[in-house]
């Protein structure tokens, strides 16, 4: 990852994962809190229930002239205590305050309870428990567990959808920059011919046709090259469309080819049929001209390149390198190219691509590996 895709993956993970952490510990403070409320509520209602039953059973025994002898319950101490609060049996972990009906002290819970009411000398039925802190510690704990356990998942939740949403800027970037060393190499080449040509010029001091050619053709280079990013860089939707003699403006992208035809010795056969259609000029001399600087520039010297127009069709044939099955369905994508033959940065496909789909026009290519490639445009 460059610095660009580097800075906007750690934006964006710092950001999901601050986020998703605040809402985690939101999420766990108010489970704590409501389970800890539930847990105290519970454990009162459970210390309530043993004073009541040990009551009841008090009265009972009292109202049937027998003794009571206090029964053991698990996790809970519990003492009867008279009036003067002498333990009458069982025992008490903690001094009790009796001013309060139910109180917490020392990590324990205490119950005081007068529902005896004096029955068999039993003034006070004392219920204590630890029960409730330690039910808390162990909620405490589960929670930290699963919070600490739920934050490494979305960690590396958060590492996965950083990757998987970013990849289509990544994959943008790496485009561009790729593009950018496309270009670099495509005018390189035009620029250099020119300047050697002209510094020739200088040199012989006079004309020269094959000097005056090379000027030409890199020049020609240059401008569609200018013409593709002017295209892609900018609205072209605002010109006007209007009837055109398609048929004309074939023939004259051909003338304007001819040099580049003739030095490598390319050979053009064409059947040009009257073709009038709906569309804006600019637009059509793109058309043609992409497909006819990729039929020339995948075509080996010595070849034939057909070219046809019907009043509803254009097709354009070459005997070139062929373009490999698998690659048929990216062709027209922006910055791919079908392979590494003769540069290029993969929009020439792209803008024909586009053309075709505003006016609605259909493209068909049908293509052998090694063999040649037939275009055809149905208007």
């Amino acid at each position: 990852m460059n610095k660009i895709t580097k800075k906007s993956f750690y934006s964006f993970l710092a950001l999901y994962l601050i986020s998703s952490f605040i809402f985690l510990a939101l999420a766990a403070y108010w489970f704590f809190t409501s389970q800890v409320s539930m847990e105290m509520n519970n454990n009162f209602y459970r210390m309530t229930q043993v004073a009541d039953t040990v009551s009841s059973k008090v009265i009972q025994a009292h109202m049937m002239h027998k003794n009571y002898t206090l029964e053991s319950f698990p996790n809970t101490s519990v003492a009867l205590l008279d009036a003067n609060k002498t333990i009458l049996q069982g025992k008490l972990n903690q001094n009790v305050d009796f001013s309060k009906d139910f109180y917490m002290k020392d990590g324990g819970f205490t119950l005081v309870s007068k529902h005896a009411s004096g029955h068999l000398g039993v003034e006070y039925v004392v219920v204590q428990s630890s029960q409730c802190n330690h039910n808390v510690a162990s909620l405490k704990n589960s929670v930290a567990y699963t919070v600490i356990l739920t934050a490494l998942f979305i960690v590396i939740i958060s590492v996965f959808l950083s990757y998987m949403f970013l990849r289509p800027l990544r994959d943008k970037m790496q485009e561009i920059e790729q593009f950018v060393k496309d270009t670099t190499h495509e005018l390189n080449t035009p620029i250099t011919a020119l300047m050697m040509s002209t510094s020739r010029l200088k040199t012989k001091k006079l004309y020269d046709e094959k000097i005056t050619k090379n000027i030409s053709i890199s020049t020609k280079q240059l401008y569609d090259i200018y013409a593709s990013l002017s295209f892609l860089s900018f609205d072209n939707k605002s010109e006007v469309a209007e009837l055109l003699a398609f048929h004309r403006v074939v023939q004259e992208d051909i003338n304007y080819m001819s040099e580049l035809l003739e030095k490598k010795n390319i050979k053009i056969s064409s059947e040009l049929q009257e073709c009038n259609i709906t569309i804006a000029p600019t637009k059509a001399k793109m058309l043609i001209n992409n497909l006819l600087t990729n039929a020339i520039k995948y075509s080996t010297p010595n070849t034939n390149i057909e070219i046809k127009t019907t009043a509803k069709s254009f097709t354009i044939t070459d005997e070139g390198i062929g373009i490999a099955k698998d690659k048929l369905d990216e062709i027209f994508k922006r910055f791919v190219r079908a392979n590494s033959y003769a540069g290029g940065f993969g929009v020439g496909l792209n803008i024909v691509d586009s053309i075709v789909k505003e006016y609605n026009f259909k493209i068909e290519i049908d293509s052998t590996l090694g063999e040649g490639t037939k275009v055809t445009i149905h208007f």
